[in-house]
């Protein structure tokens, strides 16, 4: 049996949009090495929750970015059936992100 490619699963998310989204995701991966830093440098607090505030904000940035294509694309070119339950995980993931930021 040979092995056929699969085809490429189509996604809310173009080419630019992952670019731009793995660039914001990289500044945060920045951040957080800079709190560690300022950790073991046991730089102040209030200079570490500055910073922790920062990397915070760019996650929930991220994760608006990432909610609201999926939505658009649920109330685009899904079915009625899929876009409901698509739109109920999408709401059910935002709502346990934002209890624990």
């Amino acid at each position: 049996m040979a092995n056929t490619p699969k085809s490429p699963v189509k996604t809310y998310l173009d080419e630019a949009q992952v670019r731009s989204l793995t660039n914001a995701l990289s500044r945060i991966e920045g951040q957080v090495s800079a709190v560690k830093r300022m950790v073991n440098e046991q730089r102040c607090a209030d200079d570490l929750l500055i910073q922790i505030a920062a990397v915070k904000a760019g996650l929930n940035r991220v994760t608006v970015r990432i909610v609201e294509e999926e939505l658009r694309l649920c109330l685009t070119q899904c079915g009625a059936e899929d876009a409901e339950a698509r739109f109920d995980t999408a709401m059910k993931a935002l709502s346990s992100m934002l209890k624990r930021s």
